[in-house]
């Protein structure tokens, strides 16, 4: 019927088998992807010189002098100091901005916001309280082309 080993006997259970030898695991690849909603932080002991481009959404709560890119959304917290030409998606102030700002969307300047520049932007909003300095264009959106 079957072979026997010769460490069994008749009558006499099986051994267990022996403990089976533990390979390590490998881990499967870690994909580095960024994240949907990433976001970058200068903080209020920040102080940066220098041009600074970025594509995922910004908070300067510190100090920036140089120019300030962003292909989203970029906020100046109360306490960012902001020396720079800005050109971003969409901007927020609510500390001070001395510096000629272009936005692609809209820009607001919050209570206690300050801005000193010039400002080309598709819309604006300005709050009570806030302070302005400068001249604003308007720029109307690209009219979509129309497909065939």
């Amino acid at each position: 019927m079957w072979n026997k080993r010769p460490d069994e006997e008749p009558g006499r259970p099986a051994a267990p088998p022996p403990p089976q030898q533990l390979q390590p695991q490998q881990a499967p690849p870690t994909v580095v992807s960024k994240p949907a909603n990433s976001k970058a932080a200068i903080g209020p002991s920040m102080h940066i010189k220098g041009e600074i481009r970025t594509d995922e959404e910004l908070f300067v709560d510190g100090e920036v002098e140089g120019s300030l890119e962003s292909q989203s959304v970029l906020t100046i917290g109360k306490h960012g100091k902001v020396r720079a030409n800005i050109k971003a998606r969409e901007v927020v102030i609510f500390g001070s901005v001395r510096g000629n700002i272009e936005v692609a969307e809209k820009l607001a300047i919050r209570d206690q916001g300050s801005v000193i520049g010039d400002i080309k932007t598709a819309g604006i909003s300005i709050d009570d309280g806030a302070y302005f300095k400068g001249s604003i264009d308007i720029a109307r959106p690209e009219p979509k082309a129309k497909t065939a």
